[in-house]
């Protein structure tokens, strides 16, 4: 270890983190109020701290020094000195080794103590004692690393939103009961590029994979101490280090996760990545000491006014990311340009959006945040989804996003949950939700691909669960029930939970194929739950956060088994549901449509008829038990004409539907209550089931 005994140079104050140049290695980290900051050095275990030195210089608030002889693999972390004056927001602790922000990947795991804290727990001072104790011996290092791979021949996919199909998925529960692959890759990226899981996407007809957090993250003591743990990863400890035991621990290489991406995007299917950059792991002010907090938490964090002792919760997590600070957002957008610089990564799902774009005064459309993704070139050609609330003041903000992002429409997925659990005076509003919820998204020219459609998520009820449960069970979260969405609009179809009765799964079948032919027939981008597409259940728990075991993961055996089963037909017709989409333009316009274009004599782009093939005027939308409509929609691009006409039955009685005029030849093309059956219409009327959704196409003209 030659680098034990050369001097720490002076360095650059950029770039932020710790780089080697092939001769050494370059450390740099932000603090506005630290007095100094130390450099520790450790042997390859990660136990023996092998050197501590102050960093010798500080330019614009960046700390930093240069190490000769150096190389990737050193392990490292930092020790800031300042005050210690919680009443003013300063929480600097020296006997707190701190991860640099900037840490590209870590070693070792976090093991809890109380010594990981900056105050003496149970103190009756509480969080203004301190604490003296060292944490080194508790905490994960970072690691220098040396990232060089070569891409090939070949670019990201570049979908086009218009195109885009979203498939929401747990990186580890989506794989780590696959037989078909090996058991020591199983829940992790290699599992993702395993030749067999890439083809069941591309098969599936999925455009995009949106993962849900890979960046490090905190195993909760609380969580641990109730014998679950954190299986959503959203409480980050590193946002430019992936998860750890997503690489198959800390010898797996970051290669892997490039690897996996490049065999993607080879099959056209794009990754985006679930982040949260809205606060950390470190809690409220009574939270570990572990990074932010020990470097500068006046800076990183926002405090109350006038008591910055403690700290602003608009996340219901006990901190508020201060990203109104130009340090704080410079972290947030390097961490963005890191990932899609270094591992190619083509989008990105902002959880709790709504604060990050939060200033002093509330929030701002066009923050500072806003007004540097949508301008920095790297970003500019990604894919950016918010969650369009949070739980501070005014926290509600869907559709008040700049143009360039897309939203979670909570919208839609309660209303198409309303319309089919049976709800009465759905019948308009489920109009909208098809037209791609443009009273809500049509402006700035953002288009329909603004509104992301999704019946469910991760946080929620399964497709299964939706139609089989009206209550939630998250009993083994051990917090009594009491978490989660407590309205579902759900549907149990009469028994709470699994049934043998043939009726009653009948029904559900039923259900879930009008529900996903109401997604995949929507304007809009669609969204739907790994698993879904073959009955997925959580056992009625529709807040499965802490549970990494069989309530989370994806079960195949449905799906691969030789004999028929419910699961193979679900996913057959959302395959066929999928591609349907894609071949009907109709179905996925870049425009809002709005019945004013004309496109051939007597039709229009829009058109809502009756069951008895009359338009729909203003008093009919207004009658509240009606359940029963069709959509005409016609679009030309270039030379491609398409005309399809859609039928909704919500009632519980079938119907005569007389097709509307003009004649024009209708086809069936999928029948959600009889999905094998297909016909050319000559009649003017059609047969529609109860509860059920029709596709047809106009044939030639």
């Amino acid at each position: 270890m030659p680098w034990t005994k050369q001097p720490l140079g002076r360095g650059s104050h950029y770039p932020l983190g710790a780089h080697w140049d092939g001769l050494g290695v370059n450390f740099a980290v932000f603090s506005a109020h630290a007095q100094r900051i130390e450099l520790c050095l450790f042997d390859a275990s990660g136990r023996r701290e092998l050197r501590r030195e102050t960093l010798p210089e500080c330019t614009e608030q960046v700390f930093h020094g240069y190490l000769p002889q150096a190389r990737p693999g050193l392990l490292y972390g930092f020790r800031a000195h300042g005050p210690y004056i919680p009443e003013a927001g300063h929480r600097f602790n020296p006997h707190k080794l701190l991860l640099d922000p900037y840490a590209r990947k870590l070693a070792g795991r976090l093991r809890w103590s109380d010594a990981l804290f900056g105050y003496h727990i149970g103190s009756p001072r509480e969080d203004l004692s301190y604490d003296r104790r060292d944490s080194a011996g508790f905490m994960p290092k970072a690691m220098v690393v040396h990232e060089k791979f070569e891409w090939g021949p070949g670019a990201p996919p570049r979908r086009g939103w218009d195109e885009t199909v979203i498939y929401e998925a747990h990186l580890r529960g989506l794989t780590i009961k696959h037989p078909e692959i090996e058991e020591s890759e199983r829940g992790r990226f290699a599992a993702l590029g395993n030749p067999w899981m890439i083809e069941y996407l591309h098969s599936l007809g999925v455009t995009a994979i949106e993962l849900l957090p890979v960046h490090a993250f905190l195993q909760e003591n609380f969580l641990l101490k109730r014998g679950v743990s954190n299986y959503w990863g959203y409480s980050t400890l590193a946002y430019f280090a992936p998860e750890p035991s997503y690489l198959g621990g800390p010898d797996g290489t970051l290669d892997e996760i490039r690897e996996t991406v490049r065999k993607l995007h080879v099959a056209g299917i794009e990754v985006i990545l679930d982040v949260v950059y809205n606060h950390t792991c470190e809690g409220s002010e009574k939270g570990p000491t572990l990074s932010w907090r020990g470097l500068d938490s006046l800076s990183y964090y926002r405090g109350v006014d006038g008591a910055p002792r403690y700290l602003v919760d608009d996340t219901g997590c006990g901190n508020t990311l201060n990203i109104s600070h130009p340090r704080v957002l410079q972290m947030v957008m390097d961490s963005l340009r890191y990932w899609v610089e270094s591992y190619h990564i083509d989008g990105f799902r902002f959880d709790l959006g709504v604060t990050l774009g939060r200033e002093p005064y509330g929030f701002d459309p066009f923050s500072g945040f806003f007004d540097a993704i949508r301008q920095d070139p790297v970003l500019a050609g990604v894919k950016l989804i918010s969650e369009p609330w949070d739980i501070g003041p005014g926290g509600y903000q869907l559709g008040n996003h700049p143009p360039g992002f897309s939203e979670w429409n909570d919208c839609y997925r309660d209303t198409v949950r309303r319309f089919w659990r049976g709800d009465l005076g759905q019948r308009a509003e489920l109009a909208k939700r098809l037209m791609g919820s443009s009273e809500i998204f049509d402006k700035f020219h953002r288009g329909p691909r603004a509104s992301i459609n999704y019946l469910c998520s991760h946080d929620g009820f399964t497709l299964q669960d939706l139609v089989s449960y009206s209550e939630r069970h998250n009993e083994a979260n051990g917090e009594d029930n009491q978490d989660g969405h407590p309205e579902n609009f759900s549907l149990n179809h009469g028994v709470e939970g699994a049934s043998e009765d043939e009726a009653i799964t009948l029904a559900r079948e039923t259900t879930k194929r009008a529900l996903l032919a109401t997604l995949f027939f929507s304007h809009g981008t669609p969204m739907f739950l790994a698993g879904d597409e073959m009955g997925r259940t959580q056992q009625g728990n529709n807040n499965a956060y802490c549970q990494d075991n069989e309530i989370s993961w994806l079960d195949w055996s449905g799906l691969l088994g030789e004999s028929r089963s419910s699961a193979q037909s679900l996913f057959g017709f959302t395959v066929r549901l999928i591609a349907l989409r894609a071949a009907h333009p109709s179905l996925r316009p870049r425009h809002f449509l709005h019945g004013t274009a004309e496109i051939l004599p007597g039709i229009v782009d829009v058109a809502w008829f009756d069951e008895t093939g009359r338009l729909l005027d203003a008093a009919a939308w207004l009658d509240p038990a009606a359940q029963m409509f069709s959509l005409r929609r016609a679009t030309r691009d270039n030379d491609t004409l398409d005309i399809t006409l859609t039928i909704f039955n919500g009632s519980n009685a079938s119907r005569e539907f007389i097709l509307p005029n003009p004649e024009l030849g209708w086809i069936l093309l999928i029948d959600s209550a009889a999905p094998e059956r297909s016909e050319i219409l000559p009649q003017e009327v059609i047969h529609v089931d109860p509860r059920s959704v029709l596709l047809l196409t106009a044939s030639p003209i």
